[in-house]
């Protein structure tokens, strides 16, 4: 049990560890800079992070001592991608620059590392990573070099693919089977669920069941254009999936082959994280909200709601989270469990972050000034 976490903000990277005092963060990495992801690889315990630089494009790092230092290693990038280039210090340097930047728009370009996932057991160095606009990469040296799937990339359904809340498709759920690490499930927003069983080689499209309300009703059920937010496989029984959609919450039996929509949950159904019991497939945490124009805790009234039942009850956890006037909105990497599946960590787009040792009976507030955060990740 890592009692270590990490949280990627929109002005740095925080890492917390457990002391005698409670959980203390020290100094950030990358202070200033966008940190879209974090992964720590359970393999080796290399740290990877994920950064979206503006006008500079993304950028990746690589840490081998837990954080104590980073190197700049290559993000991922489609072939006719120009190398990406920094601001220059001369006028002469600027105009090349901003040809670089028209380039770039020509596209396809990355514009955001939305995910990052590490390989199975028996594939050492192996790192995924799902971008926008919508690119599956590989790497299989650590991050040093990366291929896009072109299998994935020229499915004909793509042309279908849309933006959610962004302007472009993202690949923002990628799940590596542990029992076969060439069975992958990927959650593309908006663009479905898509599965694989040679490793990436061929893909086909599953979420059978997912409905899009923001969709011609003759359309609502087609599985191309769902907004599946967030994925979240029981990791000891991964044929039971989780779904926080846009228009509600799902269940899997079959590995998100198939989906049921869960519909009796109060304050309500919206909500862009979810959690997975690792050894309970049938528990799981949602944090609910008002979706489209508002995305706010419904009543201002914060809470995170949990199911030990497979979704036919829920009950409200807000033990020790604001009792009112809370506007916090949770990103669908915002909410990660540990391996015990009694350590939850959150943290909202206010800068709000939260513990909960035993399973959400009772959060502590961490921090209530940190910035925007994006992504929480233990190890």
């Amino acid at each position: 049990m890592a009692d270590v976490f990490h949280v990627g903000t929109r002005k740095g990277l925080f890492t917390y560890r457990k002391t005698g005092g409670g959980w203390r963060a020290g100094p950030p990495a990358f202070l200033g800079e966008n940190v879209v992801n974090v992964l720590t690889d359970p393999r080796d315990g290399t740290m990877y992070a994920s950064l979206r630089m503006g006008h500079f494009g993304p950028k990746m790092r690589r840490s081998s001592d837990g954080g104590a230092s980073w190197e700049d290693i290559p993000y991922p990038r489609f072939a006719k991608e120009p190398s990406p280039m920094e601001m220059p210090s001369s006028a002469e340097g600027f105009a090349e620059y901003m040809a670089y930047q028209e380039e770039r728009k020509k596209g396809p370009s990355v514009d955001t590392i939305w995910i990052l996932a590490a390989g199975g057991s028996d594939e050492p160095g192996v790192i995924w990573a799902g971008t926008m606009p919508g690119g599956l990469f590989k790497s299989e040296d650590r991050g040093d070099s990366w291929s896009l799937c072109e299998p994935l990339w020229s499915v004909p359904q793509r042309e279908k693919w849309m933006g959610g809340g962004a302007d472009l498709p993202g690949i923002h759920s990628i799940h590596v089977d542990p029992s076969d690490s060439s069975k992958l499930t990927l959650g593309v927003s908006c663009g479905g669920v898509w599965k694989s069983d040679d490793g990436g080689a061929s893909w086909r499209q599953a979420g059978q069941g997912l409905r899009a309300a923001f969709m011609p009703p003759e359309m609502a059920y087609d599985p191309t254009t769902q907004d599946p937010h967030r994925l979240a496989p029981c990791a000891a029984d991964p044929n039971t999936v989780w779904c926080q959609h846009h228009n509600g919450v799902f269940l899997s039996r079959d590995g998100a082959e198939t989906f049921e929509e869960i519909t009796d949950i109060k304050p309500s159904v919206f909500g862009f994280a979810v959690a997975s019991h690792p050894d309970k497939p049938d528990t799981a945490w949602l944090v609910p909200g008002i979706k489209d124009e508002q995305r706010v805790p419904v009543d201002g009234r914060f809470v995170v709601n949990r199911t030990d039942d497979g979704g036919a009850t829920w009950r409200a956890q807000a033990n020790g989270l604001p009792p009112q006037s809370a506007w916090d909105l949770v990103y669908r990497h915002g909410l990660d469990i540990d391996e015990t599946g009694e350590r939850l960590v959150m943290g909202s787009t206010t800068g709000n972050l939260w513990v909960t040792e035993d399973g959400g009976e009772r959060w502590t507030c961490v921090s209530s000034f940190l910035p925007p955060i994006a992504a929480v990740a233990w190890g």
